[in-house]
């Protein structure tokens, strides 16, 4: 079974996308917001995609506040989670927003939210989990 890792600040949020892809899509669901927890599923490889909220408000990794975008390049940076698909999701749905943020993280794809179509949301997930 896929698993996907959702690495959101709002609970509500969480919940919200891990019923939906729970009960529509079939896949497991973790939830973390803590940024070394979040590196370890990573390269452990316990995660076939990332959900990576854009604005963590809370996040550090190794002293220092990072942000989804930066985790993002970490682990597009790292050989051993490159290939690992991630998918930007955020309330910043600007014009122009979306090109910015997957050209500065390097993410797979970008969802902004809030989530209306959840059929739309779950299809742009499993387009972007890998295949066995």
């Amino acid at each position: 079974m896929k698993t996907v890792l959702i690495v959101e600040d709002d609970p509500v949020n969480a919940r919200v996308f891990s019923k939906i892809l729970t009960k529509r899509a079939g896949l497991l669901v973790k939830h973390t917001e803590n940024v070394d927890e979040v590196m370890t599923i990573a390269q452990a490889h316990e995660a076939d995609v990332i959900l990576m909220d854009v604005s963590l408000a809370h996040s550090v990794y190794q002293g220092k506040p990072v942000d989804g975008i930066k985790i993002t390049q970490l682990l597009k940076a790292d050989p051993n989670t490159a290939d690992l698909p991630i998918i930007l999701v955020t309330a910043h749905a600007m014009e122009g927003d979306r090109e910015h943020f997957l050209s500065q993280s390097g993410a797979d794809d970008y969802i902004s939210k809030p989530v209306i179509d959840h059929q739309s949301f779950v299809d742009q997930i499993m387009a972007v989990l890998p295949s066995d």
